[in-house]
């Protein structure tokens, strides 16, 4: 016999199977020796209240031994000798395509511009401590995509894009832990989520998969409005029947390749701000009501905000986290964050951005549907231009920001190549400025605490999502001009974040497939 119950337990009593037990035997009205195995279903905190509670749901096996549950098995066939479809970008999208594309019967070919993840880690190394940048090969570009040294968050709003339990059984099937099953709002971390990246790219080679690292796109080959392959930047040729286009939110030059073949590309929302870092014991404070314990994780926090007809919202919130850099490029500095999966360290950081609207990029119109992505360009750029040197980032203490005043000293903080005092209210956009000043004396009302001296900006964040949309055929998924190419993830302006984009990933190879059922097999 097995039961589903729900609890709500301290912190203390969720933290173990030996406290819950307990409670669930006096639930149940049963003794302790019938209980084979408890199962965790669901479990939460709800810190609402200054008496902070942890949502529990299990499921109980009272008198038998469970069956044998392996868990999500796969699918994957050897597709070494089948049809072949090319695969741009070994990012979520880029990697689930690929698996999905192996239990369709279908070869994946991925070309990825970087490189492994294990050789991506020390480049990245190299990046937070000699402030060497290698332009491929960094926390946005590699295999993995820029998800994987950024805390590895699974949590997503999109339910209705597919079965997102299904990537989460993916995740664990190749080495996540099995907590992102229940967790409410689950991650990896990026100290571990590296080795999950590895396994999926075991399992697509072993299977037959292709995997070209190093490789960069440098032309499309489209003849009749049909793309039969690509030209890499070492001048090979690759034909397939069809192409999966899922770069990284940070390729740039696929956007301009893109638009100068004539391949419509379309500007679309997105935000820009700056990341703002707390001491962690700060946020704990005010999010646990000054009750932290032991037993509770590293508060986060979640905050939106209307002001003057523009939203200011938190971004990646990583808790216990740092700062890194995240630009691609000399003469440019773009921020973010990163978790591992302890949370331990002493900083609490999060984007707080701002809505961007046309009317913000409307002098960028001669650039049409790459307007909105000059125009974030330039705001890199500006930070670069602030701060003076290569991966030195431009800071200001919160309180001095909320004053329009310079810092003449900042605190310490997380990230590693370094921040120089800089009027951050003087050189980012008026309206940035504006809407973020507004939006932090709201955010205070909610979160007293929140502006305080001992908070520290850096600039810039400017890449919360993909500033320009690759159209697409809604029943088709193909591009609105190209038949056979399939534009998903977040590069494409589909998705947000590693869960969605997989999910886009996956539906794009089952469009693929639907495609090349109706055409024969073309000899390049």
């Amino acid at each position: 016999m097995q039961k589903e119950i729900v609890l709500e337990l301290s912190p203390e009593d969720a933290s173990h199977e030996i406290h819950y037990k307990r409670l669930i035997v006096k639930k149940l009205g049963i003794t302790a020796d019938r209980i084979s195995k408890i199962q965790i279903i669901r479990k939460s905190i709800d810190a609402r209240r200054r008496r902070i509670r942890m949502n529990m749901a299990f499921r109980v096996f009272i008198d038998r031994e469970p069956s044998v549950d392996a868990g999500w098995q796969p699918a994957y066939q050897n597709v070494e000798k089948n049809r072949e479809v090319l695969v741009i970008g070994s990012g979520p999208a880029g990697l689930f395509a690929a698996l999905r594309l192996i239990e369709l019967g279908i070869r994946p070919v991925i070309i990825e511009r970087g490189k492994p993840v294990e050789d991506r880690k020390k480049d990245i190394i190299l990046l937070e401590h000699e402030n060497i940048l290698t332009p491929d090969s960094n926390y946005c570009f590699g295999e993995g995509g820029a998800g994987t040294f950024s805390d590895g968050k699974l949590y997503t709003r999109a339910k209705k894009k597919g079965d997102h339990y299904r990537i989460l059984e993916i995740l664990c099937f190749h080495g996540a832990d099995e907590s992102i099953l229940y967790e409410a709002h689950p991650h990896i971390g990026s100290d571990r989520l590296p080795a999950v990246v590895a396994g999926i790219r075991k399992t697509i080679l072993v299977a037959g998969g292709i995997i070209l690292f190093n490789t960069k796109v440098s032309d499309f080959i489209v003849k009749n409005n049909n793309i039969t392959g690509i030209v890499t930047s070492g001048n090979e040729k690759l034909s397939a029947d069809a192409t999966i286009l899922a770069t990284g939110h940070s390729a740039r030059d696929i956007y301009h390749l893109l638009s100068d073949k004539g391949i419509r590309v379309e500007n679309k929302p997105f935000a820009m701000g700056v990341r703002v870092e707390h001491p962690q014991q700060l946020i704990d404070r005010i999010q646990y009501h000054g009750q932290k314990s032991a037993f509770l994780p590293a508060a986060t926090y979640n905050v939106a905000q209307q002001v003057s007809g523009r939203g200011v919202y938190s971004f990646c919130m990583c808790p216990g986290g740092q700062i890194v850099p995240a630009n691609t490029a000399a003469g440019e500095i773009v921020v973010n964050g990163m978790s591992d999966a302890m949370r331990d360290s002493p900083y609490a950081n999060s984007g707080l951005v701002v809505q961007i609207l046309p009317s913000d990029y409307k002098e960028y119109d001669e650039y049409g549907g790459l307007a909105a992505l000059r125009f974030q360009a330039n705001y890199e750029r500006d930070a670069f231009e602030a701060s003076g040197h290569p991966q030195v980032a431009p800071a200001q203490r919160m309180t001095d920001f909320m004053r329009n005043r310079s810092s003449s000293t900042l605190p310490e903080n997380s990230y590693l190549p370094g921040v120089v005092s800089s009027p951050m209210h003087r050189w980012m956009p008026d309206f940035i400025v504006k809407a973020l000043q507004a939006g932090f004396r709201e955010i205070d009302k909610r979160m007293r605490g929140f502006i305080t001296e001992d908070a520290i900006m850096t600039g810039v964040e400017s890449r919360t999502s993909s500033p320009v949309r690759i159209p697409r055929n809604p029943d088709t998924g193909e591009h609105i001009r190209i038949k056979g190419l399939f534009p998903c993830g977040e590069g494409s302006g589909y998705a947000g974040g590693i869960v969605s984009s997989a999910l886009d990933g996956e539906q794009a190879a089952d469009k693929c497939k639907l495609f090349l059922d109706l055409i024969p097999v073309r000899l390049h």
